[in-house]
This record gives C-alpha cells, sequence and structure tokens, in this order.
C-alpha cells in the first residue's frame, strides 16, 4: 500500500514502486476507472492494446490463418496486390 498527498492544483505523485508496477515513465498517460465504488489507475497504453487484442480475438481463425508461416503469406499476397494497382 502506498500513499500519496494531493497538492493545491489536485496534482498526485504516484510513487516509485507504483509507476514501475504500471510500467509507466514521464508523458506517459494513465487511465482512470471506476468498477463497483473503486477507482483503479490503468497503463493507458496498455489497456487500448489490450482491447485492441480482445476485438481481433479470433479473426486469423476466422480467416483461416494457423500458424506464422499463413500471416507472412497473407502479408506478401497483400503487398502484391498493393502494386498491381
Amino acid at each position: 500500500m502506498e500513499i500519496a498527498k494531493i497538492t493545491s492544483k489536485g496534482q498526485v505523485t504516484i510513487p516509485i514502486d507504483i509507476r514501475r508496477k504500471l510500467g509507466v515513465k514521464e508523458g506517459d498517460k494513465i487511465l482512470f476507472v471506476e468498477e463497483e465504488g473503486k477507482i483503479y489507475i490503468l497503463n493507458a497504453s496498455m489497456e487500448a492494446l489490450r482491447k485492441a487484442q480482445a476485438a481481433f480475438a479470433g479473426e486469423a481463425q476466422r480467416v483461416g490463418l494457423k500458424d506464422t508461416n499463413d500471416v507472412v503469406a497473407m502479408i506478401k499476397e497483400l503487398r502484391r496486390e498493393r502494386k498491381e494497382k
């Protein structure tokens, strides 16, 4: 458990151990999420990545990609099609 003090401008310094666990550094953005009366602080970039991963879940199987070789082949085909246009 960590404690931080709020300044007169409403600013808080996030303790170093918490910043490390969140994987944030100067200039990064954090996200405040309220769930069931509790407030959570998340690394905004990591949360965006998790949401993107969730949105794409199952898409590889849906289009028939079974492994990395299938992905590479699909990318090469798309690049060929793009060059032909």
